[in-house]
């Protein structure tokens, strides 16, 4: 999804629900800063799947915040 298209379709309240219920740090507020949610992005998992032959994962991390700058 592009940026744009994250400001437009995702849902502001949504997506603070699931950072906090993640207990991630951000400063989502208003509609504009949807172009850093997470469902803004492609899904790793289907990303990494599409890499298998040329990469070998060796540590996965999970998000600490969501900053935007």
């Amino acid at each position: 999804m592009s940026r744009n298209q994250a400001i437009k379709n995702l849902n502001l309240e949504e997506e603070i629900n699931k950072l906090n219920k993640q207990g991630i740090l951000h400063a989502i507020k208003i509609r504009r800063d949807l172009e850093e949610a997470a469902s803004a992005y492609k899904n790793i998992e289907e990303v990494m799947n599409f890499q298998k032959d040329m990469v070998t994962i060796k540590h996965e991390l999970s998000p600490l915040a969501v900053i935007k700058g």
